[in-house]
Parts: C-alpha cells; structure tokens; sequence
C-alpha cells in the first residue's frame, strides 16, 4: 500500500455529513426503539466507530454488547459464519440493534440477524452508517441508513484499507490503484 494512500483518494461523504447522518439516524432509532430497552449489538471491528458517535445520542435505557463474526477468515471467499466473540446476552424476548460501519452485500450481517432471530430474539433492526449502492440488491436492508456511499472500495468512519484508517472523520474512496502493494 502506497504511503501517500489519502493523497490518492478522494472525500466522498464530509466528515460534518457524517455527523449529521449520525444524529438522524439517532432519532429514527429513538422513536423506533425507545421504549423497548434494546440490546445494542456493535459489530466489530468496523462498527465501533458508528456505535461509539451513536450511542451517545441514544437517550434511553438500552443494554450493550458486541459480536465479532466473520465469514471469511483468512479465506478471500465468505463460507460460513464463524463467531470471534461473542455474543454474551440472552436475547430471547428482545428487540435487538444491530450496528455496523457499511452494509454491503449484507451476507455476514443477514447470518448475525439470523442467529440471533434463532436465540429468540423478537426482532433485530439493522443500523449501517454506509450502504452501498451496488447493482444487486442486499441480503438484507438497514432499517436505519446513515449515508450512501458508491460502489467502489471506501474507507474511513469504521472502514479500513489492510487495518489503517478506520479513525477518519470522512469516508474516503480510493483512486484506481491507490490500495495495491
């Protein structure tokens, strides 16, 4: 990866965008969720950026807790999920809150809803910061979307280029060959 990797990329949503994303995704949740003391499930890794900027602006009681899942390893093709850590609540009864940095082919994230609609949980809504406009339609869909981001590889907000830079403000798109070694 070339050292000038943000040299060669461009800003595709601001980083003030990205606050204001933030605060409207916060309030459908609100009026969603508010009344329900829901577990809110971060996705590791890349959800831990939206849900640390999100969960401040929950102003309800909720429980926490994380998962980290993987359908790919080290493997460049998705098999099935494998579970990293997590997750550590009963959900059976519960509303539950998926949160997640992109919604993208939404294959891991369809299999994480459905183990955890198999535990018995009531229903899970999904909160994805960044949804891709691709041209098949997703696995699943984000009952709660923060901005849309074009297909192309992006990074920043949660999302990293081979582990760096998930600690932008914005989320950037790298330029053709900007990400290769």
């Amino acid at each position: 990866m070339p050292k000038d990797l943000i040299a060669r990329s461009s800003v595709v949503v601001s980083a003030a965008e990205i606050d204001a994303a933030i605060s409207r995704v916060a309030a459908g949740i609100t009026a969603r969720l508010g009344q329900s003391k829901p577990v809110v499930v971060t996705i590791m890794q890349g959800g831990l950026f939206f849900a640390g900027q999100l969960l401040p602006r929950l102003a309800f009681p909720l429980e926490l807790d994380y998962v980290h899942a993987t359908r790919y390893g080290a493997r460049t093709r998705g098999g099935e999920l494998e579970w990293i850590a997590g997750p550590h609540r009963d959900v059976a009864g519960r509303s539950m809150l998926l949160v997640d940095d992109i919604l993208d082919q939404g294959r891991t994230l369809a299999a994480i809803r459905d183990e955890f609609l198999r535990r018995g949980a009531t229903e899970v809504l999904i909160a994805a910061l960044a949804v891709k406009q691709l041209p098949e339609p997703a696995a699943v869909q984000a009952d709660f979307e923060g901005v849309r981001v074009p297909d192309a590889f992006v990074f920043g907000c949660g999302m990293d280029v081979a582990g760096l830079w998930r600690n932008l403000p914005e989320i950037r798109v790298a330029h053709p060959g900007a990400t290769e070694a």
